[in-house]
């Protein structure tokens, strides 16, 4: 008799599947296996659904991706009914429709918030797993899936005396719920990547002083943001299975046709021509996919490098400020490029200043405000936009014990290795949505997202069919998979780069490029292999 009974209704403890995060990942996983007739219970942190959307509440927090293509595609009626109101909607914006999806599916009454997963250990004999709570409860799953983000666990800075500061303390990914007035303050932000580069414009309006603390430099791109026109998003309503169909096999899950010259097959001019529309129309794409040859040949990337720096040097108008903002060591793209609005404009306010930390490190967070290797700043509140423990923090973060006992955090100690991005070899019935080895954060997430929830929804309906108790990564699979993601990252200029894909920003972590870049497309087609083959690479028992 199969261990999944179809409708069947659980004890209190006990289901077919546990889940943790009530994101975007959560709540559809959640949608699909209720169809099926799963029993799920999901388990999140905050207070109400919308993952990251529901925690970085920051000034300017905006989604990079296309509203239109940012959206849910698994119910039509949906896409029908809600309208987006800019090119890039905003964080409110994109809550709302997070509350739009789990009240219109009626999710939240499987959706246990203000809880926190700290354990889930496989049970051998039972061939179950236990997950234990912050509130002590503790409950029991056929299947356990972390779909806690990629960008959920938040990073503080490695800066002494934070504690002793006796003014105002925020960081970007913790954002209070309340509005936050700097009006007549003297504000300190620390980091420049794509949080801080949102919200310091928007905080320089406020700010009676604003002192930028910068490491690295970062590449951002103007997002020309706008109010989306009445035609628009009718022609997208018209023609939403054609966009999702063509979204689904692109190389990153979005509406772009992919180039086919190298930056070297035309004239300086038209090169420089299709930067200057690129960098006009404000999306990143269109300089990222401008030619075909700009993350895989250094002498390419270089071209577009040395435009981006053009446009900072035009736009700032202090030479030393504007050197100091330009990246100079990573090329474009290998680092997550920013969209913004005035960004580089901002240093020009005279209230407005950058402090370069290569220069003039931060010794200490003194209880006044900062010190440097050569000054010391008084502040009213420090802003940390430090960023996240990318792609594996989150799921780390749960002590999660397989077979034998095998320790999670342990098995990644020397590098995150997984299979496809959904299995981990000596973790039966075990998923991660959006893992690492999988295109996740160089894709746009809610394809990824949708891909993985049905690729797993359609794995467990064929356990149950076939009376399968238990599914597990094969070793092989898993270094085999490894190698090929290292291969592929490889033939790029990704690795070059110190950034977050790497691992890089967080200090004692493995540096392994984290996320598959063959593409979105090209992915899809490998796991629906997998899957058309008796889930070649898993053990079935």
């Amino acid at each position: 008799m199969t261990e999944i009974q179809r409708g069947a209704t659980p004890t209190t403890s006990s289901y077919d599947v546990v889940a943790v995060g009530a994101g975007f990942a959560g709540m559809y996983l959640l949608h699909r296996l209720r169809g099926l007739g799963f029993t799920v219970r999901v388990y999140e942190t905050g207070s109400g659904v919308g993952g990251t959307w529901y925690w970085n509440r920051y000034p300017g927090a905006r989604c990079d991706v296309g509203s239109i293509e940012y959206s849910c595609s698994f119910d039509s009626d949906l896409e029908q009914e809600w309208n987006w109101s800019e090119k890039f909607a905003t964080q409110p914006e994109i809550l709302r429709y997070a509350n739009h999806v789990a009240d219109r599916f009626e999710l939240r009454r499987d959706i246990e918030f203000d809880t926190r997963v700290l354990s889930a250990t496989f049970d051998e004999q039972n061939r179950r797993w236990k997950i234990r709570t912050d509130g002590g409860e503790e409950v029991s799953a056929q299947f356990y899936v972390m779909a806690s983000g990629c960008l959920s666990s938040s990073k503080n800075p490695e800066i002494a005396g934070i504690d002793g500061f006796a003014g105002q303390i925020y960081h970007t990914a913790h954002w209070p719920h309340d509005q936050v007035d700097f009006t007549a303050q003297r504000v300190a932000v620390i980091g420049t990547g794509s949080s801080a580069i949102q919200s310091i414009p928007i905080i320089a309006e406020q700010a009676a002083q604003l002192t930028v603390f910068q490491r690295t430099p970062n590449f951002s791109v103007p997002a020309r943001n706008r109010p989306l026109e009445p035609n628009e998003l009718n022609d997208a309503k018209a023609h939403y299975g054609e966009l999702r169909e063509f979204m689904r096999h692109s190389r990153g899950g979005q509406v772009r046709e992919m180039p086919d010259k190298s930056a070297f097959d035309v004239t300086d001019e038209e090169r420089t021509a299709r930067y200057i529309e690129g960098w006009d129309a404000g999306n990143l794409g269109g300089l990222l996919g401008a030619f075909k040859d700009l993350m895989t040949d250094r002498a390419a990337n270089d071209t577009v490098s040395e435009f981006l720096r053009g446009k900072i040097r035009e736009i700032v108008q202090d030479p030393q400020t504007a050197e100091a903002l330009c990246p100079q060591d990573h090329p474009f793209g290998t680092k997550r490029p920013c969209l913004d609005t005035d960004y580089y404009a901002t240093f020009n306010r005279d209230h407005v200043r950058l402090v370069d930390l290569r220069r003039t490190p931060i010794t200490t967070i003194t209880p006044c405000g900062i010190d440097t290797t050569a000054e010391s700043f008084d502040f009213d509140a420090i802003v940390f936009a430090t960023g996240f423990d990318a792609m594996t923090g989150a799921i780390v973060n749960v002590d999660i014990r397989g077979a034998q006992g095998l320790s999670l955090r342990d098995k990644w100690a020397e590098g995150a290795r997984t299979y496809l991005g959904l299995g981990i070899a000596g973790f039966p019935n075990f998923f991660t949505i959006t893992g690492p080895g999988s295109p996740s954060v160089l894709s746009n997430m809610m394809v990824s997202i949708e891909q993985h929830v049905d690729w797993i929804a359609d794995c467990l309906d064929h356990l149950r069919r076939h009376d399968v108790a238990t599914i597990e990564a094969e070793a092989d699979a898993e270094t085999q998979w490894v190698q090929h993601v290292n291969d592929v990252g490889d033939l790029t200029l990704y690795p070059t780069a110190n950034s977050w894909y790497m691992g890089a920003n967080v200090p004692g972590k493995a540096r392994v490029f984290l996320p598959y870049v063959g593409g979105v497309g090209t992915y899809r087609g490998i796991c629906d292999e997998v899957a058309a083959a008796g889930y070649k690479g898993f053990v079935l028992s």
